[in-house]
């Protein structure tokens, strides 16, 4: 299929649709993943017990600080379960969720068909690479053009022999300090994006010198700004660093509505600021008085089993449910919110 038969329209696991047909969207969601790559072995013997203990609502308050060692929370694999989970968000009035599951972590095309069919929900497929702890064992072998090849192929032909097509390359996942595999990967992104149309999303490194040298990565490949989602905007405080972001052109993503557990305050070793959904909200206030307002999208991003309602979470509804009444409360317009999970996905989601 050639990149103008794309032009205009929004691919979804079930093919391309009219971008009147997106609706209320979430652009940041796993509806099936699997983390184990962020398992990590205790040193203390007590702590073991967790390995391989179930995830359930006995030992909920304990797992914050211990989801490296909980393999049961680390994994959202359960197709049942989980159409359930997102068809939750669709009876509170959703209509689209970006899965942003790339390559590493369980990406599964035919699933996420399945789940769309049962539940009524456009589901957009990520590609390229999550983070280097997922890396397949050869990606510090691979060039820049084989992996270009790569993300061309799963957004023109489909993944695999699946015939599913990703309708955005990402998350692209990355740490800091940065790899040289790693801006590899952003490269061949920016020129995926540019052959194909589709946008891009980031999952940044959590240091504040990270987002100005993806975005930089990204745009020297050729990437245009617009097209252009940086991820996981809650855990960046410093809104001087977030005007400069937004000043470049780029989309912004306030992801992790719903999760305000202090105790996950650190990643892969990097330590990172968890907001409160009110201080989302109050980002969000600020960055649409500076006239950011059609750059701003969100999400949830659960893709931890604490973050599912059969477990205590607060699900994939949380921001229709909860979030968007509040909004209201606080003096959001109906414009200002259907720009936020209407307006603008459309327009990023909607091919080149």
């Amino acid at each position: 299929m050639a990149k103008s038969d794309r032009s205009g329209k929004i691919q979804t696991v079930l093919g391309l649709i009219e971008p009147g047909e997106l609706g209320v969207t979430i652009t940041h969601e796993h509806a099936l993943i699997d983390l184990s790559c962020y398992f990590k072995m205790p040193e203390e013997a007590s702590e073991r017990w967790y390995i391989d203990a179930p995830f359930t609502m006995d030992i909920r308050g304990n797992i914050g600080k211990r989801w490296s060692h909980n393999k049961a929370v680390q994994l959202l694999i359960d197709e049942k379960e989980q159409t359930a989970e997102i068809y939750k968000f669709y009876l509170a009035g959703g209509a689209s969720m970006v899965d942003t599951t790339s390559i590493g972590i369980g990406r599964d095309p035919l699933a996420l068909a399945r789940m769309s069919r049962a539940t009524g929900l456009n589901l957009v497929l990520g590609g390229s690479h999550y983070v280097p702890i997922s890396y397949p064992d050869d990606m510090d072998d691979r060039s820049e053009q084989d992996i270009t090849d790569s993300i061309v192929r799963d957004v023109t032909v489909g993944v695999k022999d699946t015939g599913i097509k990703t309708g955005i390359i990402g998350e692209v996942g990355n740490f800091w300090p940065t790899s040289e595999t790693s801006r590899r990967i952003l490269r061949a992104s920016a020129r995926a994006a540019v052959e194909t149309g589709a946008p891009i999303l980031v999952h940044p490194g959590f240091h504040p010198d990270s987002l100005l040298h993806h975005i930089n990565d990204l745009i020297e490949a050729g990437a245009q700004p617009h097209r252009i989602v940086m991820g996981h905007l809650d855990v960046f405080p410093d809104m001087g660093l977030l005007k400069e972001v937004a000043e470049m052109g780029v989309n912004l993503e306030y992801d992790t509505f719903g999760s305000e557990d202090t105790v996950w305050g650190a990643v892969a070793g990097q330590a990172i600021f968890i907001p409160t959904d009110v201080q989302r909200m109050q980002r969000l206030e600020e960055l649409m008085a500076l006239g950011y307002e059609d750059r701003i999208v969100i999400a949830q991003d659960v893709c931890f089993k604490s973050g599912l309602t059969k477990y205590g979470g607060k699900g994939y509804a949380h921001i229709l449910e909860s979030i968007v009444p509040r909004m209201r409360r606080r003096g959001f317009t109906q414009q200002n919110i259907d720009n936020i999970l209407v307006n603008n996905p459309r327009r990023i989601l909607t091919f080149d």
